[in-house]
């Protein structure tokens, strides 16, 4: 895929959005009706060997095919779009057609799609996919279709978070005790962490490998595919397999334009989208089990953990209600339907 200059990206896009708007809904399925290609544009910010970013090509790939060429579709990974903030204006004005955003992106617009990340909440995949292939799934569907976007019925795999250190493994809730641990600025993880003693430090990914080798953080969190590309096995010794958090992406549409594709081409595209979703969540459970072989050959050394004396340490303090209080009686008793009672 070649770079695409931002700015003449966001030039061009704004004119199509303009033209989209003028045409309406039933202009755009009219000039699909008579033959028109229907082209679209699909953004995030994986990188084009990301397991997401791989289905998606072949999903792409099945949809031309179907259609007999009538609709193609652009990827555009490793935010060459703007970032995910970018991404998120120009899917809300039309100027972009698909994406896939992260859970905790999407909460910046409506808090429920940061649910599935409650720590300790969801601690296995099964837990994770009846969940979000069932009404709990549905419920933050709904909540981000308030915002202006047509989220897909399958999520897709980002993978639980684990926690690697460079002075000791953690193994129980008390080893975090003061711990300097490097966190995303996401308020919910920064507030997880506080409530188990330890001492976490907001710093964005790009500076994260630095922090860990000047010891401005002695450890830090992110799924096992994180850990391996930003190569924190060269600043850190342990991997401890705390599954302390879920989150995955959500495959979401500008609602101003779904609404102009027709039917039967909608159609075509959730059937393909969903079908690759469940291929990539596969791909990611396989992946992990051969990540963690890789990483042991790397130098880190792994451990299980406990996750009910967390989810017990947590409940002890006030951060569940707390987030019952964020996230409201409707959501939260729906997480606990899946998760169970947590606090």
């Amino acid at each position: 895929m070649q770079a695409v200059d931002r700015r003449t990206f966001l030039r061009a896009a704004g004119a199509t959005a303009g033209l989209a708007g003028a045409m309406g809904g039933a202009g755009i399925s009219g000039a699909f009706a008579q033959g028109a290609p229907l082209k679209l544009k699909f953004g995030n910010d994986l990188p084009a060997t990301h397991s997401v970013n791989v289905r998606l090509r072949e999903a792409i790939e099945a949809i031309a095919s179907e259609t007999g060429g009538k609709v193609t579709i652009s990827l555009f990974p490793n935010n060459q779009l703007g970032s995910d903030t970018d991404m998120i204006s120009q899917l809300r004005s039309g100027a972009l057609e698909l994406a896939t955003m992260p859970s905790t992106v999407l909460s910046t617009l409506t808090p429920a799609a940061s649910l599935t990340g409650v720590g300790f909440a969801f601690t296995s995949y099964d837990k994770v996919w009846t969940a979000m292939d069932g009404d709990f799934g549905a419920y933050v569907r709904r909540n981000i279709e308030k915002v202006g976007l047509t989220p897909f019925d399958a999520a897709w795999d980002n993978g639980f978070r684990q926690i690697t250190t460079s002075t000791k493994p953690i193994k129980t809730p008390e080893d975090l005790a003061n711990f300097k641990i490097r966190v995303p600025v996401v308020p919910l993880w920064v507030q997880m962490f506080s409530a188990l003693g330890a001492a976490p430090v907001s710093i964005p990914l790009n500076e994260a490998y630095s922090a860990l080798q000047t010891k401005v953080a002695d450890g830090q969190e992110n799924p096992l595919t994180l850990i391996d590309v930003a190569k924190f096995y060269e600043v850190q010794k342990y991997c401890s397999l705390t599954n302390h958090s879920w989150d995955g992406f959500w495959l979401v549409a500008s609602g101003k334009v779904w609404r102009g594709i027709p039917k039967d081409v909608q159609q075509v595209l959730e059937k393909h989208l969903n079908a690759a979703a469940k291929k990539q969540r596969e791909d990611s459970e396989k992946g992990n089990a051969e990540l963690q072989k890789a990483l042991e050959g790397k130098g880190l050394t792994f451990n299980t953990t406990d996750a009910s004396a967390f989810q017990a340490a947590l409940a002890k303090t006030s951060f569940y209600k707390d987030a019952k209080a964020k996230f409201g009686e409707e959501g939260w008793s729906i997480l606990q339907k899946y998760a169970g009672n947590i606090g």
